[in-house]
């Protein structure tokens, strides 16, 4: 729920709207038609005839120490009609350091200008698609980037004020500049300052950023494969993910003159995000999960639930916090790696995105908040839905690994575990080693399984592994990982392409211009036959043991133990399959391997696995047991049935 006074600002916000769309309709419908409260915005103001222009916006930092505050690049598309009526429009903005470096999207587009400055290609569909609906589309280069001056600073201050500053003055609170070093202001009289924040991977994290700071004006964001704090992209609990800092990522978005300028700031970067894995000031500054409190807007999350360069673990103690303070939200779940829904739902992305805006933005009573709050992708292309996330029979049951008769291959159920279990670091090793040899006794890897189940098991939300683990050396690391044991036609996630092919014919989502064209290569989803799928992971330090902040040597011989966090998810195993638990060493390619090969033994009296199962304990114990009696709270409640996606683009292929 929101705050009252923002509850109360709605109401009177939409029935502001709704008295001035009525009008609007009025000279654009027949008689029979306009008097009825719009549902949905309609294409009905000129792509072509739209204002282009650019804005350089005052951040009031002077990041990169030449004497004067640093402006951001802000290039806005806007239908041009509603200002010359005296109306004014929201804004659907996506604030990015990657526009000139990289590009976005599947087809990496870059921004493109004419000889005046003036914006001509911008990136993806969103002002394609919504300007003709009466929203501008504002595209904004993070300081250090592209057009702007300034640093880039990785998440922090500087980034994040990039975005907030543009969100204040299109709310008449900050000073924006027609040109970049110039005197003459730029006033944003032509929208009424309702913003709507939209990207994917770092231009999301950035809209999550914003959101913490909680500014009036920013109405929703809709964050894509985003980080919620970037301690977590970098680090689990100690355990390095790359063998490469932010700084790396600094370097790799800025500027050229930036780099000349930020040397500075960079080096900042590197004293501030040591390699240890320690927390420093530099992560408080960039954890937005500690201020979720702070968040108005509404958001609607996406992630791939097999992402493994923004992991899972972002959106679940993200959505966690949200929850916990009655953000309004909608959360969609894919079976993809980092990938846009754009090009793994391409139809239903655009339409429900279409809605959400509709709703947020301009006050529509479409009944888009009335639908069931998630959307989670149960087979390549068949999904499902469920009515709250997660639903609310799940409960976190504690299933506890114990020996069995061969050396690392045990059992998983309620009951606790006894005696020790033995694994020896492997760095040559990952998951799909330890989840193929589940049932043998190798070195590399600890596995436990459950009996085959006798009905569904959904597991919905973030797990957690608490560990007791005696090592031989004075540093280690573990991985565990969840698994479901059972044949499957899953997304390849781990191809190129991340669950997606890129097809040759395209699209149109929208009207085009001679620079900016709406259609798209379409895609399809690439999937592969698997035995098994590893569908939540966590790691950490084992000497992190006592601090999640700082790590310290570990005197061999003695045991320790440690929770790792392992990722949000939602799994339906099924019926036939069994439900496995590895703990290991290293996971090659997913974190780095210490400086020693340490052998761990396991106490199995004092490890578990914390997990949230829809049903709670009474769920597992009917689906382990061969128990034929179904209690109300059945395994898939708040669940609709899978479905398939439609492909109905707009303007058809282009």
């Amino acid at each position: 729920m929101r705050t009252p006074a923002r509850y109360m600002r709605l109401i009177t916000w939409r029935s502001l709207a709704t008295a001035a769309t009525a009008a609007l309709m009025a000279t654009l419908l027949t008689p029979a038609v306009a008097h009825s409260a719009p549902r949905e915005s309609t294409p009905v103001y000129s792509y072509d005839n739209a204002v282009r222009e650019s804005v350089w916006v005052d951040t009031g930092l002077d990041g990169d120490s030449d004497g004067r505050t640093d402006r951001v690049a802000v290039d806005i598309v806007r239908p041009s009609e509603p200002a010359q009526q005296g109306r004014k429009v929201p804004v659907i903005m996506d604030a990015s350091p990657y526009y000139s470096c990289c590009g976005r999207g599947n087809e990496s587009q870059r921004k493109t200008y004419d000889a005046d400055g003036n914006v001509v290609q911008m990136p993806l569909y969103y002002d394609n698609y919504f300007v003709p609906r009466g929203y501008a589309f504002v595209a904004v280069d993070l300081a250090g980037t592209n057009r702007s001056d300034g640093c880039v600073d990785v998440g922090g201050r500087s980034d994040v004020q990039s975005a907030k500053a543009v969100v204040d003055w299109l709310n008449g609170r900050g000073t924006g500049y027609t040109s970049r070093t110039g005197d003459t202001k730029a006033k944003a009289g032509w929208t009424n300052g309702r913003t709507g924040m939209i990207g994917k991977s770092y231009d999301g994290t950035i809209a999550n950023g914003v959101a913490a700071t909680g500014v009036e004006g920013l109405e929703t964001i809709v964050p894509i494969a985003a980080i919620s704090s970037w301690y977590d992209y970098y680090f689990a609990k100690g355990a390095p993910l790359y063998d490469s800092g932010p700084e790396w990522l600094s370097d790799y978005v800025e500027s050229p003159d930036a780099r000349a300028r930020c040397a500075a700031v960079q080096q900042k970067i590197v004293d501030g995000a040591p390699r240890t894995g320690d927390w420093t000031t530099f992560w408080t500054e960039r954890d937005y999960v500690k201020d979720v409190r702070k968040v108005d807007a509404s958001v609607f999350v996406i992630h791939g639930m097999q992402d493994l360069n923004v992991r899972p673990k972002h959106f679940g103690q993200w959505w966690d916090g949200l929850a916990k303070n009655g953000v309004d939200r909608k959360i969609w779940l894919s079976q993809t790696g980092h990938v846009d829904p754009f090009d793994f739902r391409r139809a239903a992305w655009a339409d429900t995105l279409h809605r959400w805006f509709d709703h947020e933005l301009l006050g529509y009573d479409n009944g888009v908040d009335d639908e069931p709050m998630a959307d989670m992708e149960r087979a390549p292309d068949q999904w499902a839905t469920s009515t709250v996330w997660p639903p609310r029979s799940t409960d976190t049951v504690k299933l506890r690994p114990a020996k069995g008769e061969q050396a690392g291959v045990g059992t998983l159920g309620l009951r606790t575990g006894k005696g020790t279990e033995t694994f020896t670091e492997d760095p040559g090793q990952d998951e799909t080693d330890w989840a193929a040899e589940i049932d043998r006794s190798t070195s590399a890897k600890a596995g436990f399984t459950s009996r085959p189940l006798t009905r569904d098991v959904r597991l919905s939300g973030s797990s957690k592994v608490t560990v007791t683990a005696t090592p031989t050396t004075t540093s280690a690391h573990l991985s565990a990982v969840l698994v479901d044991l059972g044949p499957d036609t899953i997304r390849d996630y781990a191809a190129a392409g991340e669950g997606i092919t890129t097809l040759t014919e395209r699209t149109c989502w929208g009207p085009s211009t001679t620079g900016d064209s709406s259609c798209f290569r379409e895609t399809a989803a690439r999937t592969t036959d698997v035995e098994y799928t590893v569908f939540s992971r966590g790691w950490a330090d084992l000497g992190n043991h006592s601090s999640a902040t700082q790590g310290e040597p570990l005197t061999p011989g003695k045991a320790y133990t440690i929770t790792l966090d392992l990722h949000a998810s939602d799994h339906v195993v099924p019926k036939g399959h069994r439900l496995a638990l590895i703990v290991a060493g290293t996971d090659q390619g997913l974190i780095d391997p210490p400086s020693t090969t340490p052998t761990l033994t396991l106490d199995l009296s004092r490890t578990s696995a914390a997990v949230p199962l829809v049903g709670g304990s009474a769920a597992f114990a009917r689906a382990t047991s061969g128990s034929s009696y179904i209690t109300p709270d059945a395994i898939l409640d708040g669940v609709g049935e899978p479905r398939a996606t439609h492909r109905v683009p707009e303007g058809g292929a282009g």
